[in-house]
């Protein structure tokens, strides 16, 4: 018994000695892992730091970046023999680190408010800039900031720079002050002529601006809001540089990561010759100041001049016109509110491309082609009465006296209303008179769109408006989508006009009235004003230069181009702009003769004898038509429409001034003294 005993427990000393070989050995191994592991996050640790610490930092600013661009100097707008008309120059801007102003207590007013008293500005507009636009207590726009937030803010623009400097000077009392030179716009030449219909203004860009510019323009960039400034924006504006900076939780800049430079924009060289321009824009206010002292209003006008052989713009005066340097440095809210006051004439509106007026007398060298091909004999004789009859409503001469049987050619010189009142009634009537179906079988519809009216020229200027040729389509249409206010108007009549003018209250409550009913017919009376410039019929002054360049070059339309090419900054490498030729306007060479030979006569002996009395005609004969248009409740509209040499055309010009009297009194002197300018060029 007592050996078993023994040897039962010898067995359980072996068993326990066995178990804790065994677990030390577990232990051994437990820490020989843990050694491992933490061997292994101590040398990756080291790796870290040691050796790859840039890329990691890299890494964690990449997370937090931003990108800034900045905007290209901008390229210039020549005139075609290189004279500067828009130019760059520069402007003392004082910035604030937008960084002092975070981390200030007050957020920086008490250091604007030493700027402000420094620059002699008011603390308020400096205060503003320092606000972005939209953000919560922002004065609105043009005060508060519209820059990047990751930039330097700029407090004041167009500072006297000794002043500027001064801060400078004084780095401890003014943190994060700096003075900056910003290229601004410039017009080198604007005292000669300003062109600012033509050349435009730039403008802060706006979010749609930002997200069409596909990253090309940002949102402290200035774009095209007008004239070749918007047309050729892209060209003008060049590649922004791009710079990538990284930021803190705060949204401060803490360092600059890539740098990329911007590229300067091209320039663009216009077919517009200052000396013109400036006798275009003097000519035309002139005419205004004198219509004026005859007792007319004289309040808009314009005048453009074009090459016939191509349809370079050579000149185009608006009335009235603008100052562009407003636009310099951001345009006040004052500043605004004149340019589109009404009763400022609404000077940003261009007279040459978005006004329409009727053309009056100046359309018959349209309707002239259009009678003849009616079936009218060139060579006829036909009767200038000094009124003629249709129906019950007598339609008058109204620039001519009668002068009985005459030519065409004379009808032209003396601009005889009557016989071409003639020539439409039969033409009305040979097509079916009210129970004619569209403007298919109309000579004079048709020959009016062949010149290319009705239609926008395709100019390179934006705004333009394509005018309005009343045929029997367009009076169905506007009767169609008028007909619900005209007949309200009809029942309710005009009672806010009533209150100040009851004659012209009641007129317009029976044309209202006759409208509702019949609105959509070409009556005969409206085909014979029609042919005579009047009526419904509305022209740009660019529209009729056009026809006449067709009417001197032999039938060719081209669209008018202001740009003649694009140049690398510097006088560089030059890339031409083909002109465009739009087609012809259909008319036999021997009517197209025939009537310049009449136009030639109006300016030696006929409606604007007058106008160019004295002038060289053997040197430089003009050939030319005047128009005076009757506006209902307004003066009459002065037109001359030319073009010259008439023997060897070169340059067709257009000149119209609304309630101006008479074409022969007040734009064809105009236009005379354009043609002395460009009698002088070579």
């Amino acid at each position: 018994m007592r050996r078993d005993v023994t040897a039962r427990g010898s067995r359980r000393d072996v068993t326990a000695r066995g178990g804790r070989r065994d677990v030390t050995a577990r232990v051994w191994v437990f820490g020989l892992v843990v050694l491992s592991l933490m061997g292994t996050l101590l040398g990756r640790l080291g790796q870290v730091q040691l050796t790859e610490h840039d890329d990691y930092v890299a890494a964690a600013e990449t997370v937090n970046t931003r990108v800034v661009t900045e905007p290209a100097v901008r390229g210039r707008i020549l005139d075609r023999n290189g004279i500067p008309l828009v130019d760059n120059t520069s402007e003392a801007v004082v910035t604030l680190d937008r960084k002092v102003l975070v981390e200030a207590a007050d957020h920086g007013e008490a250091l604007v408010r030493k700027v402000a008293r420094e620059l002699g500005r008011p603390f308020d507009e400096l205060w503003g800039r320092t606000r972005d636009c939209g953000s919560p207590g922002a004065p609105p726009p043009p005060v508060c900031s519209s820059g990047s937030p990751y930039q330097p803010v700029v407090v004041a623009a167009g500072v006297d720079p000794v002043r500027a400097l001064s801060l400078l000077e004084r780095r401890d009392e003014f943190p994060g002050v700096d003075v900056q030179a910003r290229p601004v716009r410039d017009y080198p030449e604007r005292q000669r002529a300003d062109a600012s219909h033509v050349l435009g203004y730039l403008a802060r860009a706006t979010a749609e601006d930002v997200t069409a510019g596909k990253g090309l323009v940002g949102d402290s960039d200035l774009v095209g809001r007008s004239g070749l400034e918007q047309e050729y924006d892209r060209v003008l504006r060049g590649t922004p540089g791009r710079t990538t900076v990284a930021v803190d939780p705060r949204g401060v800049v803490t360092r600059t990561l890539s740098v990329q430079a911007p590229v300067p924009g091209r320039d663009v060289r216009t077919h517009l010759d200052l000396r013109v321009q400036q006798a275009a824009e003097k000519a035309l206010a002139d005419a205004v100041a004198k219509a004026r002292t005859r007792g007319w209003k004289a309040d808009a006008g314009a005048a453009v001049v074009l090459d016939v052989h191509d349809g370079g713009v050579v000149a185009a005066a608006s009335y009235p016109a603008y100052d562009p340097t407003v636009w310099t440095g951001g345009i006040t809210e004052g500043e605004l509110a004149k340019l589109t006051d009404a009763r400022a004439g609404t000077p940003l509106v261009s007279r040459v491309t978005s006004a329409g007026f009727a053309p009056a007398s100046t359309f018959k060298a349209i309707s002239l082609p259009a009678a003849v091909a009616a079936g009218n004999r060139l060579g006829g004789t036909y009767d200038c009465t000094s009124s003629y009859r249709i129906g019950n409503r007598a339609f008058r001469n109204f620039e001519s006296r009668a002068y009985g049987p005459i030519s065409l050619h004379e009808a032209i010189v003396v601009s005889c209303d009557t016989i071409f009142y003639d020539f439409a009634y039969r033409s009305w009537q040979a097509q079916g008179g009210l129970a004619a179906k569209g403007d298919a079988q109309d000579p004079f519809v048709r020959t009016a769109r062949l010149f290319g009216l009705g239609a926008p020229t395709g100019v390179d200027l934006p705004g333009e408006q394509a005018g309005r040729v009343p045929g029997r389509d367009w009076k169905q249409q506007t009767w169609e989508d008028t007909r619900a206010d005209t007949c309200r108007r009809a029942g309710t009549g005009y009672p806010q006009v009533a209150a100040t003018d009851a004659p012209r209250a009641a007129y317009l409550t029976s044309l209202a009235k006759e409208n509702c009913r019949t609105g959509f017919q070409f009556r005969a009376g409206d085909a014979a004003n029609f042919a005579i410039g009047q009526g419904d019929i509305a022209v740009s002054p660019l529209q009729m230069a056009r026809a006449y360049a067709a009417i001197a070059n032999g039938g060719t339309l081209w669209t008018p181009q202001v740009a003649q090419a694009f140049t690398d900054p510097g006088g560089g490498a030059e890339q031409p702009i083909a002109p465009h030729r739009d087609g012809s306007v259909g008319v036999s060479p021997a009517v197209l003769s025939f009537l310049r030979d009449a136009l030639r006569g109006v300016v030696s002996e006929g409606t604007a004898k007058g106008a160019f009395a004295g002038f060289p005609l053997k040197q430089w004969p003009v050939a030319g038509k005047t128009g005076t248009a009757e506006v209902y409740g307004a003066q009459d509209t002065s037109w001359f429409v030319s073009y010259a040499p008439a023997d060897k055309p070169r340059y067709a010009v257009a000149v119209v001034v609304s309630q101006g009297g008479t074409g022969g009194e007040t734009a064809a002197p105009a236009a005379r003294r354009i043609h002395e300018v460009l009698r002088t060029l070579r």
